[in-house]
Order: structure tokens, then C-alpha cells, then sequence
């Protein structure tokens, strides 16, 4: 159908609905599907008209609309429709998106009040889509699967296995990862799924009208588990929310959940980082499809972010079913500088500093990319051989101030600055967004300790990264008791 015959079809429902002719119909940028949506301009009122061709999305989309609407959620008013004609007219919510307003209104910090605001209100009216909304849903008018099934879910992985790995070059073992499909997929459905799973609750669609959320783009819903859907939310890839700004909202979300249904929040958090991982696969799915295959830049700019996502996740996250093709997948995806490069993220680096004791050996980065530098501290001068410093750590003052008047540590952590310096810049510089660093003594108390919130000083004061110090020994026992009078002090 050409522009000319679907702005009379539009300008006649229009008119025939509101009894005044529509003066302009104004094309507006849609999403990956079929539909196509427009502004109709009349001289009192506005309305966005779509024209479909699928009649299953449409029939999804209007009825699941009117019955949100029942249940008091806000969603777009529908105005007409002809659905022989693949049209119908909905209100018009305006043209900002919670991504938009949440692009515009960046701060240093991360995000503003205002758009902080707005994601707590969000993750509060998730839960009645989900779980009011959900009771008395006609979940036959969803399609093409009435539930996220298994079906459903293998459909998503292998949509990621040959759009994605497949097209990035990405090395695994065919049977070996189809083999950790069927075990995640198999642990995902344990998961109490009676509820409505929108499918596909991003910031894209979410509208925000006079600092209230809107909600659109229902039509792919169906019976689900609660946690795919928040985890669409707050892993919604270049939304790029401050991962602590998650926790958070997660934690507000299991509140609101909980006044509606009986949530145990540990069988809850125990599922929802495999569905935050499958979520993420199904997304970079279609970022290969589109941005591969279809050569769509704007998709393959949000690759970096998704990257960052499974690199967070590797380190913090636990599935508890041993998935090992698929966790070399998502190491091998992490470790790929090339993947970083896409678009124009500037992604902002984390530098886990540690202090360990060497008695205990060197500590291992499982969770991270297996990199980053390992510093020998036992050739410092040691405060720990005196008695007044014993039961001290390398962050009280007087054992600073030791150090301190030390030439042999500062001429130490002026060569670990220089070196730690170049690889912050390097990383920055490709997108990588973790680098660990670990100083090692005897006790792991006092040398150790000192370096590591020297060099956690001078990173924050130098570089706009993120820095988490650990103090390895301190977090396994309390400290030892210091010697009694007239006892040698302790060799740490």
C-alpha cells in the first residue's frame, strides 16, 4: 500500500471517529516490524493511527489494550478500528520515551532525580500488568505461543546462537552449547510462571507525559515468569542504568510484587539472573539480525553495552546449573576487544583493588576476564616487626604515616601508578570495563593494605572510573590479638 492510499484510509477513520477531517497525517519512525505508525493532525485533537498487516498483532494489541485499561493501568486510549483494513486509531502519548528522557536528562552521577523518579514509578506499575492484569487476561489472543515455554525459550537462544555468534565470529561447540540450552531452559521453566510476561518491557516502550510513565508494545505478551520482564527493564542494554541504581529498583519492584501476590525473594532472585541472561541473548539476537545482517548501524551500536551487561554478570551473578559451553561463550563474547568498538559507548571502567595475604596464595579473578597485575609487597619495609603497629591495618594513620617516610614504598607505588595509569587509558580506550589489581604481603594487613587505598586514592582523583578495594584478609577473620608485653612482634 503506497503513502497516498494510507493517508485516505487514515484521514476517513479519523473523520468518521471524530467528526472533523484530520489536516495532516505525519509519518513517525517505528520499530522493526511491519507496523506503521502515524500522527494525525486535526484542528482540536491529535491521535496516532497504525496500519498492520498482521490482524494476530493487531487483535493482541487492541484487546490486551482495552483490558488494561479495565484494570485502571495507563495505556493508550483506542479510538477506532477497522481491522479488515489493518488500521485503528490510538491516543496520542506524546513523542518522549523513558530512553529519551532518560538520554536528556544524564548526569554526572548517572541518572537525575526526575528520570530516578520515573523508573521507581515504572518497576511499581510493572507488577499490576503482571499480576492484576495478568488474572484475567485472555492469553488465547497471544501469539505465536499463548506461554514463554520451553519452545519459546529455545527459540531465543538459537536466535542468538546463528544471528549472533554465528555472525560475530564466535567459536563453541554446536552440540555441547545445545546441551546448556536444554539444562537453562530446563531450570528457567522451575520458575512460577502464571503470570503476564510483556515480552519486551524496555525504556523504548515506555512513554513519559507530564512526568507520568505510559506503557505501549504489549501485543508480544503472554504466561510467563515475573522475572523476565524487570529483567528487560533493568537490563535493557543502552538504557546503561548504574548497576547499584538496579539493585535498588529491583529491590522496589519485589516490595511492590509482594502487596499483590506472595513473592519468597530468594526463589525469586535465585531465577532472575537466568532470565536476565536470556533476555540479554534473545536482545543480542537481534542485534546481529539487525546490525550483521541487515547492516543497521544504530543496532550494532548497542553491543558494547550488552557486553558490559555478561561481563557484570559473570562476576556478580550466579545460575545454579553448570552451564560450561555457554559460560565460555560469554567469556569469549567479554574478552572480545572488537565487540567494544561499535558505535560511540564510552563505557566506564571498574578497577577491583585487593590486598590478600600471601600465606593464603594468589587470589584467582574467576569472575572476571582472568587478567590484570598482581604486585609483590613483602619487599617494603614491614610495620608490621613493631610492636606499636601489631594490631594495626594499612588504613589507620600511624601506619600511614610509616609508610609514608618510607623512600622504598614511594618509589614502589610511583612504578605501579605508571603502569596502572597505561592500562586505564588502554581500556578506556577500547571499552573494557573491569581491570583488577591485587597487592600481596605476608599477613595481607598492613603493606598490602596501604597500597591498595593509595592506588584507589589516586585512580579516583586521576580518571573518571569506578573503584571497589577489597581487603581479602580483613574479610576472612577478625584481626589477631596483638602480642603480649615483652613478646616479638608479628612478621606481617
Amino acid at each position: 500500500m503506497n503513502l497516498s492510499a494510507i493517508d485516505q484510509l487514515l484521514k476517513g477513520i479519523f473523520e468518521r471517529r471524530f467528526g472533523e477531517p484530520a489536516k495532516r497525517v505525519m509519518p513517525l519512525k517505528g520499530d522493526a516490524s511491519a507496523r506503521k505508525l502515524f500522527r494525525l493532525t486535526a484542528a482540536s485533537r491529535t491521535a496516532i493511527g497504525v496500519v498492520n498487516p498482521d490482524a494476530r498483532e493487531n487483535r493482541a494489541f487492541l484487546e490486551f489494550s482495552r483490558h488494561f485499561r479495565v484494570c485502571g493501568l495507563p495505556v493508550p486510549e483506542i479510538y477506532a478500528e477497522e481491522l479488515d483494513r489493518g488500521i485503528y486509531l490510538e491516543e496520542d502519548l506524546g513523542d518522549t520515551t523513558l530512553f529519551q528522557f532518560l538520554t536528556a536528562n544524564r548526569t554526572e552521577g548517572g541518572l537525575s532525580s526526575e528520570t530516578l523518579d520515573l523508573y521507581r514509578q515504572v518497576v511499581e506499575l510493572l507488577p499490576r500488568f503482571q499480576i492484576e492484569g495478568g488474572r484475567t487476561l485472555n492469553y488465547d489472543l497471544c501469539y505465536p505461543r499463548s506461554g514463554f515455554d520451553k519452545q519459546s525459550m529455545l527459540w531465543d537462544l538459537n536466535y542468538f546462537k546463528y544471528y549472533f555468534l554465528r555472525l560475530a565470529k564466535i567459536p563453541f561447540s554446536e552440540q555441547a552449547l545445545e546441551d546448556d540450552f536444554e539444562r537453562l531452559a530446563e531450570f528457567l521453566l522451575t520458575a512460577d510462571r502464571r503470570f503476564f510476561l510483556y515480552r519486551d518491557f524496555q525504556s523504548r516502550n515506555i512513554m513519559v507525559r507530564d512526568g507520568a510513565p505510559f506503557f505501549i508494545d504489549y501485543q508480544g505478551g503472554r504466561r510467563g515468569a515475573l522475572q523476565y520482564d524487570v529483567a528487560s527493564l533493568l537490563y535493557d542494554a543502552k538504557a546503561d542504568l548504574p548497576f547499584e541504581v538496579r539493585d535498588a529498583l529491583v529491590e522496589r519492584y519485589l516490595e511492590a510484587a509482594s502487596k499483590l501476590t506472595p513473592i519468597d525473594r530468594g526463589v525469586f532472585l535465585a531465577h532472575y539472573p537466568g532470565y536476565i541472561h536470556i533476555r540479554i541473548m534473545q536482545a543480542m539476537g537481534a542485534y546481529g539480525l539487525r546490525g550483521f545482517y541487515e547492516r543497521k548501524q544504530h543496532f550494532l551500536a548497542s553491543i558494547p553495552y550488552a557486553i558490559r551487561n555478561l561481563e557484570y554478570l559473570l562476576r556478580t551473578a550466579e545460575i545454579p546449573v553448570e552451564l560450561p559451553e555457554l559460560t565460555q561463550v560469554w567469556r569469549r563474547l567479554v574478552a572480545s576487544s572488537a565487540l567494544r568498538q561499535f558505535g560511540t559507548a564510552s563505557l566506564k571502567l571498574t578497577v577491583r583493588i585487593q590486598s590478600f595475604p600471601y600465606k593464603d596464595g594468589v587470589p584467582t579473578d574467576e569472575k572476571g576476564h582472568g587478567g590484570g597485575y598482581v604486585f609483590e609487597c613483602r619487599a617494603l619495609p614491614n610495620p608490621g616487626r613493631f610492636e606499636r603497629y601489631a594490631t594495626l591495618t594499612g588504613k589507620d594513620g600511624a601506619v600511614v604515616a610509616f609508610l609514608e617516610n618510607e623512600p622504598a614504598a614511594s618509589d614502589f607505588l610511583g612504578h605501579v601508578f605508571a603502569l596502572i595509569d597505561q592500562a586505564v587509558e588502554n581500556y578506556q580506550q577500547r571499552n573494557f570495563t573491569d581491570l583488577l589489581v591485587a597487592f600481596g604481603c605476608t599477613g595481607g594487613r598492613h603493606r598490602s593494605v596501604y597500597c591498595a587505598e593509595r592506588l584507589a586514592r589516586h585512580l579516583r582523583e586521576k580518571y573518571r572510573v569506578s573503584v571497589e578495594v577489597r581487603h581479602l584478609a580483613q574479610e576472612d577473620a577478625p584481626l589477631a590479638p596483638g602480642p603480649l608485653p615483652g613478646e616479638e612482634g608479628g612478621n606481617t
